[in-house]
């Protein structure tokens, strides 16, 4: 089992936007001398919700402060960016970081970001597939060309080349953000592992990756491709010695920052959207997720693993809004509950 930090860089009621990135390049560092897997890394726009504009850049951070632990986006958003310019990057840090780097993303939101950066809502709503393709091209081929609804350009030369082995599994990792059937066909039938979110629980989980498995059979994946592809399941870790402190701590930070944070998204069309109720949202999470003892956390990890056949994680662990206790929280979590797990 493979247990990572998952850090939105978000700005609670009160905190400034620097205290909310250093919380997050802190927490990042301590994952590592934590002996986390991985850290993940979200990526928002003018929200408070998470501070990080862009995840690749915060990576390229961390991967140079760091020397064992992986890191990776989740996610980097596709519509909002040309997939070849993200490709160079990834590949960039596949190379400088000796692997470490893994690419996780995703679709994002009918949001004003559209409008901002030019794409336009029509690469949120038809877009990402052939945003998806071609970035997998580029990290899988020696040189690419475009001739598609949104990007056509002539051939050109991939470089710096993702491996110099060029296979189906050279390059870094990727990773899509699925959030419904139809994003768990498209990663399926490209052989890509799912990150799943948060917000669902593990019985909605296992349906994705049977779901998954049933597309990526269809499309002529090896059985041993697809029990080998490594899913990634979101979620809320925060450890005390009682449960029901874990649980106040959360219940007391996490409503503010999300009715802030939520309530910030503004639609790039105008359409109306149904905010979460932030104090029922906080309870689901405490509820889906290892929030508790270190025995209870490693519990429940372990019966998400059984129940999903999902074997890596990305815990929230900033919940409390504070640096401190964000940090003894994710030290917590590799001194007494990853022992748990071997």
């Amino acid at each position: 089992m493979r247990v990572g930090s998952f850090v939105l860089a978000a700005q609670f009621p009160g905190q400034g936007e620097g205290e909310a990135l250093h919380r997050a390049v802190r927490s990042a560092e301590v994952a590592e001398e934590a002996g986390l897997d991985t850290v993940w890394l979200a990526e928002h726009h003018f929200v408070p919700y998470g501070t990080c504009p862009s995840a690749i850049t915060l990576a390229a951070l961390l991967l140079g402060r760091t020397r064992r632990i992986r890191v990776g986006t989740a996610v980097s958003v596709l519509p909002t960016v040309h997939p070849v310019a993200l490709g160079e990057q990834a590949a960039l840090l596949h190379h400088t970081s000796g692997g470490r780097f893994t690419l996780g993303v995703g679709r994002g939101g009918p949001w004003v970001d559209l409008e901002v950066f030019g794409a336009g809502l029509e690469a949120y709503e038809k877009g990402f597939p052939e945003s998806l393709e071609l970035l997998v091209r580029w990290l899988r081929e020696s040189s690419v060309a475009a001739d598609g609804e949104r990007f056509r350009f002539r051939e050109v030369p991939v470089v710096p080349r993702p491996s110099e082995a060029l296979t189906e599994a050279a390059g870094p990792e990727v990773v899509v953000a699925c959030t419904s059937p139809a994003s768990v066909r498209l990663a399926a039938e490209r052989g890509l592992s799912m990150l799943l979110g948060m917000h669902v629980g593990d019985e909605e989980k296992a349906e994705m990756v049977a779901l998954w498995r049933q597309h990526a059979r269809a499309s002529g994946r090896s059985p041993e491709a697809i029990l080998g592809a490594s899913h990634v399941s979101a979620g809320v870790c925060q450890i005390a010695d009682r449960r029901v402190d874990a649980a106040e701590t959360l219940m007391k930070a996490m409503p503010g920052w999300l009715k802030q944070g939520l309530e910030a998204h503004v639609t790039v069309d105008g359409r109306t959207r149904r905010m979460r109720d932030p104090l029922a949202y906080t309870e689901l999470l405490c509820g889906l997720h290892p929030v508790g003892t270190a025995r209870l956390c490693a519990d429940r990890l372990a019966a998400t693993s059984e129940r999903t056949g999902i074997s890596r994680f990305a815990l929230l662990v900033e919940g409390s809004g504070d640096l401190a206790a964000t940090e003894e929280n994710v030290r917590r979590l590799g001194a007494e509950v990853l022992p748990q797990l071997v």
